[in-house]
C-alpha cells in the first residue's frame, strides 16, 4: 500500500462530475475525455485531503460553490482546448 493510497484532489471528483454535465450524450472517444481531464485539472489547485468528510466539515457551501464553479469552469475550457487541438 503506497502513502498516495491514503490521499484525494478534491478536484478530481468536481472535474468528472462537471464533464458528465457538459459532455451528456456526445459521442466523444476515452482518450478525448482523458485529455479534457487532464487539461481541466492543470489548471487547478490541487486541493488534497484524507477523507471525504474533511473537505465536509472544514468547507463552507460558499467555498464548495466556487470549487464547483471553479472545476466548471475549467472543464469547459479544456473541452474547448482539447477540441481545439484535435481539428489543428
Amino acid at each position: 500500500m503506497s502513502l498516495l493510497d491514503n490521499i484525494q484532489n478534491y478536484y478530481e471528483t468536481l472535474v468528472i462530475d462537471a464533464l458528465a454535465k457538459y459532455i451528456d450524450d456526445k459521442d466523444v472517444g476515452q482518450d478525448e475525455l482523458t485529455d479534457i481531464v487532464c487539461v481541466a485539472l492543470n489548471h487547478l489547485p490541487p486541493r488534497y485531503f484524507r477523507y471525504g468528510v474533511d473537505m465536509v466539515y472544514y468547507t463552507s457551501p460558499a467555498e464548495r460553490q466556487e470549487l464547483v464553479e471553479k472545476a466548471e469552469e475549467a472543464v469547459k475550457n479544456a473541452i474547448q482546448y482539447v477540441n481545439s487541438e484535435s481539428r489543428g
